[in-house]
């Protein structure tokens, strides 16, 4: 028999513990019983629509139970799931809807002035009535199909997830993610080999914060499901909720960015609060910064573990556990910690080769976790992927004596802002359609709240003196608002090397 896939995840606590709660989502409660039913309603839906095994359907929303049943639904009927990032701008939703062609589109209703028929998917909405007269209800849909689960699953190296990433250049690339990529990490590794910080049960109640659009929404959620614990879902995030859901449902783990952190930490009622059930706080789209970490230490009592990884590789590669997090600060503490079992990173040069330790390379990592390759795109996966397995992650760093990596820079000068990867690429395209630009380079300089904050350096039009606000609108018509500058500054020309190239790191250097 072959190892379980996503799918076979819901069927099997269902028949060991149909009674035990699955997901919560605003005050509405399903047992795994129901969430399993419910999938095969979807997944039965879904062929009756026509959808064959690895086609993709679509979704564009924010964080709901009714995501979660859609995608293993999605995945008992062989198909793959295309979570659509909400804050796009129009046309980055069109693109992404294009490249994936899905057959199914299920909205949430705030967002179907993104969608089109005539693109030739078919329109669900999340709420139970039609809202437009055009589109159907998705619960209605889902509770007139059958409820004999169809068990058509893809195989266990078959994609069932596909995420699109910022590209550093061009349009963003769909991740294929296999069942292998999802699961294969925690079925594979024995409980005791893996670290206490990392491992989960039944007795879990985990708080699913994140976007479900990224991995570290959709994995922590996947994550408690594959364990048959309790996931709490929030529609996004907001700090009074948090508070309250910890406190009510006494989650045992969460999962969220420092910027998130400090927001939580800095709420008046914080400071009061027993949060003595709370176990872990995991989080990573940067380190944690002494002050802060001091302040959730003292708020929350719990321990705490960075995770560094990425939508190729399925999220978490690598994790700096509790007992490296120092009050008074330490050096590990400015590392993303070591590999997880089952993992295997090295540290390599241009050509491949695997440098010294303690030497700047390039971060490569080779594990069951990594994707199978970008959506229709051969040349770009062989780029990233060798013959062996090795993906390039992009991200520069080197591995100390004791194996522990460090994030030295990003090779691709992405900006982590609130979380978000942002890379200068895309704003600078949209800022250069303006016809008073000249010349610009985007950086992330430090912002408290944010982590990092956009700015656009811009070389005006000779005679010209476009206002800062200006361009910013400009920039949010075209892409996604938390990629658009927070500010911007006017200079005559912007440091270049000999090839053209812009001097990045010359510009972030005279912010920080």
């Amino acid at each position: 028999m072959g190892k379980p896939v996503l799918a076979e995840i819901v069927r099997t606590h269902a028949a060991e513990r149909p009674d035990a709660t699955a997901l919560i989502f605003e005050g509405r409660e399903s047992s795994y019983a129901l969430f399993d039913s419910n999938a095969s309603r979807v997944a039965n839906a879904l062929i009756g629509e026509g959808v064959q095994p690895g086609d993709r359907v679509a979704f564009i929303g924010k964080n709901s139970d009714l995501y979660f049943e859609y995608w293993f639904g999605a995945a008992k009927a062989g198909a793959v799931l295309v979570p659509v990032n909400w804050r796009l701008a129009p046309p980055e939703v069109a693109y992404v809807l294009g490249d994936s062609a899905p057959k199914i589109v299920l909205a949430d209703p705030m967002f179907l002035d993104r969608l089109d028929e005539a693109n030739g998917y078919r329109i669900l909405v999340t709420e139970p009535d039609d809202v437009r007269g055009e589109v159907c209800g998705y619960p209605g849909w889902r509770d007139a199909a059958a409820v004999l689960d169809p068990r058509r699953d893809v195989g266990y190296d078959e994609p069932v997830l596909q995420l699109y990433t910022s590209g550093t250049t061009g349009n963003p690339k769909g991740a294929m993610l296999s069942n292998r990529s999802l699961l294969a990490l925690r079925q594979e590794t024995p409980v005791d080999v893996m670290p206490e910080w990392n491992r989960w049960s039944a007795d879990d109640v985990a708080l699913i914060a994140m976007p479900v659009f990224h991995i570290s929404g959709s994995g922590w959620g996947m994550w408690s499901l594959q364990h048959g614990g309790k996931g709490v879902v929030v529609r996004e995030f907001d700090s009074n909720q948090v508070l309250d859901l910890l406190v009510k449902y006494k989650i045992t783990k969460i999962m969220m960015v420092p910027t998130a952190m400090r927001i939580v930490c800095d709420h008046p009622d914080a400071a009061g609060a027993d949060f003595s059930f709370l176990k872990y706080i995991c989080y990573g789209g940067s380190a944690i910064p002494l002050d802060l970490m001091r302040q959730a230490i003292a708020v929350f009592g719990c321990g705490f573990a960075q995770m560094y990884g990425m939508t190729e590789t399925a999220g978490t590669i690598t994790g700096l556990p509790p007992e490296d997090h120092d009050p008074e600060g330490n050096e590990r503490m400015r590392s993303v910690g070591v590999p997880l079992p089952g993992v295997e990173m090295r540290i390599v040069g241009e050509d491949g080769v695997e440098l010294p330790r303690g030497t700047v390379g390039e971060i490569a990592t080779r594990s069951p976790s990594n994707m199978t390759g970008y959506h229709d795109r051969p040349e770009a996966t062989a780029e990233t992927i060798d013959a062996e397995g090795w993906l390039r992650t992009g991200d520069a760093g080197y591995m100390d004596a004791d194996g522990y990596i460090y994030l030295a820079d990003r090779i691709k000068d992405m900006i982590i802002t609130g979380g978000e990867n942002v890379y200068p690429a895309e704003v600078e395209n949209a800022l250069y359609s303006h016809p008073l630009v000249s010349d610009v380079a985007v950086i992330g300089v430090p912002d408290p709240k944010w982590g990092e904050a956009v700015k656009a350096i811009v070389v005006p039009v000779e005679g010209a003196s476009p206002e800062p606000a200006e361009l910013i609108a400009w920039a949010r018509e075209r892409i996604a608002a938390y990629k658009a500058p927070k500010t911007v500054d006017f200079r005559e020309t912007l440091p270049r090397n000999p090839s053209g190239k812009i001097l990045r790191r010359l510009l972030r250097d005279e912010y920080r």
